[in-house]
């Protein structure tokens, strides 16, 4: 246990989700946790399953009831991450993970219809992700891309071209409030007005 990772004098440790540190914390994950939280989010799509570690905490923090959408084109990933879900005790409704390509499945959910959008690593389907998930939003919800520096790469390359041009259209779209936050490898975050 790091010394970040202690809890406060007096206080007893939680139990935590996977992959899970102090419950206070500046973590990408603690992020979600507090979006999900902050929105009341009811309905959230998550692009990239991964091992379930972020599905965990984006659950935590919406409201009972509410029910995750999470898109990886991995089985094996979705099968970890379902196993994950069904270890921590989440109901079998609360999250619908999804085998398949995010820019075929993305079109297929309901417009308007989300609280949060989730970008689990911005890469270089970045801009056509934050097409894709601007429509999926409910006015006041938010998409958030992990792995974007505050400041656009100057180097050359595929990814560091999408990234300037997701930071681009993100400045430029008047109907959404923007932030980047020094979270993890970086998160840009944008509330659709």
């Amino acid at each position: 246990m790091s010394a970040s990772d202690e809890p406060l004098s007096g206080e007893q440790p939680r139990s935590q989700p996977v992959g899970a540190g102090s419950p206070v914390g500046e973590s990408m994950l603690h992020v979600l946790r507090f979006l999900a939280a902050t929105l009341r989010a009811k309905a959230i799509v998550e692009v990239g399953t991964g091992t379930g570690a972020s599905a965990l905490w984006l659950l935590e923090g919406m409201v009972e009831g509410g029910v995750l959408t999470s898109i990886d084109a991995d089985p094996v990933k979705q099968r970890t991450a379902r196993e994950a879900l069904r270890e921590a005790g989440h109901p079998p409704g609360s999250a619908r993970l999804i085998t398949g390509r995010a820019a075929e499945v993305l079109p297929r959910l309901t417009d308007g219809g989300y609280d949060l959008v989730s970008v689990g690593a911005a890469g270089i389907d970045a801009p056509m992700y934050l097409e894709l998930g601007r429509k999926l939003l409910r006015p006041g919800g938010v998409i958030v891309f992990n792995g974007v520096p505050s400041t656009p790469p100057s180097s050359r390359g595929a990814l560091a071209s999408a990234l300037r041009d997701l930071i681009q259209a993100v400045r430029e779209d008047e109907g959404l409030v923007p932030v980047s936050l020094p979270a993890g490898p970086g998160l840009l975050a944008a509330a659709k007005r």
